[in-house]
């Protein structure tokens, strides 16, 4: 088994209980174990400006799969959630469901249909604090300590999820 990790985020309908439905449903991943859940985090959206604030989280899974046909249940769990991949779509737009494969176990990947590390993931916050969560001590290939990056995204709002 691979640990992987994998980001969630949504910002349209009732997105606090997207992401919670989501991580229910990668429980359920073929091939996988739910290994660890970071708490819900409330985030700016990152370019397109006007719309809603996202609701974010970060798991860790042990699986099976290689990368590539992880990321494959992963679109396919963005599909049951409503999600759209349209090649022509505005990068950045409100969505149901968004699900990053961020690292799988030390691979290092850069062709068209995926990259790993996730080739953003070092400059988000809304990625780094929910990852610096639940693997406080992982190194991202290439880019080094999850908690040296978000020092380097302390100016980015990001709030945790406080529930009832």
């Amino acid at each position: 088994m691979i640990r992987a990790y994998v980001a969630l985020g949504s910002n349209l309908g009732n997105p606090v209980q997207t992401v919670e439905d989501a991580i229910d449903a990668m429980a359920a991943l073929r091939g996988s174990l739910l290994k660890a859940i970071s708490s819900l985090y409330r985030t700016a959206p990152v370019g397109l400006k006007r719309q809603p604030d996202f609701i974010n989280a970060v798991v860790a899974i042990d699986t099976r799969l290689g990368p590539r046909d992880l990321l494959d249940e992963l679109f396919a769990l963005e599909a049951r959630f409503g999600r759209v991949r349209d090649p022509g779509s505005v990068r950045n737009a409100p969505r149901t469901l968004d699900l990053d494969l961020l690292l799988h176990g030390d691979a290092v990947i850069d062709d068209p249909a995926l990259t790993l590390p996730h080739p953003r993931m070092h400059e988000r916050a809304f990625v780094l604090a929910p990852l610096a969560e639940i693997a406080p001590n992982v190194v991202i290939p290439g880019r080094g300590p999850v908690g040296n990056l978000l020092a380097t995204c302390a100016g980015q709002r990001i709030h945790v999820v406080t529930r009832p």
